[in-house]
């Protein structure tokens, strides 16, 4: 597995969602922020979490919270106001107790590839103290989908 953007490592799950380029989100070159593109990673990490059962109120209900503790973006085209943009939303297993995404986000008219991305996040227990070996609710969940046995 890699930990740059340049390659796509291999996705255990996909997920892809829409989202609309809002006046609010544009600066005054008229081009999407570049803060914004984070807040699209959240809005993939967000819609995975709905399709396969993995959101942040699940992992905070059983326990543990889940801190992004890196995220990086690397730009190649810009957004403009009124583009829809697609996030590709791709979870990448890790042995560790970690969660790692990566993303792609393209330009819905034309499929121009404008951002990619990666963030790790970490569990934290009920005392805000890291977790060093996988929960158990993570665990299961990855039995769930596959991904491990």
């Amino acid at each position: 597995m890699h930990r740059g953007i340049g390659k796509i490592a291999e996705a255990a799950l996909i997920d892809r969602t829409t989202v609309q380029v809002r006046f609010s989100e544009v600066d005054s070159m008229r081009i999407v922020w570049h803060g914004e593109y984070i807040r699209y990673f959240e809005d993939g990490r967000e819609s995975f979490g709905r399709r396969y059962g993995l959101s942040y109120m699940n992992l905070y209900e059983a326990g543990y919270k889940v801190p992004i503790v890196e995220i990086n973006c690397e730009y190649k085209s810009p957004l403009m106001v009124d583009d829809r943009a697609i996030v590709e939303t791709r979870f990448i297993n890790k042995d560790s107790a970690k969660i790692v995404f990566e993303y792609s986000v393209f330009r819905e008219a034309n499929n121009t590839l404008v951002a990619t991305g990666r963030s790790v996040q970490v569990f934290l227990d009920n005392e805000d103290q890291l977790v060093l070996s996988n929960p158990d609710i993570y665990l299961e969940w990855k039995k769930r989908w596959k991904i491990i046995e």
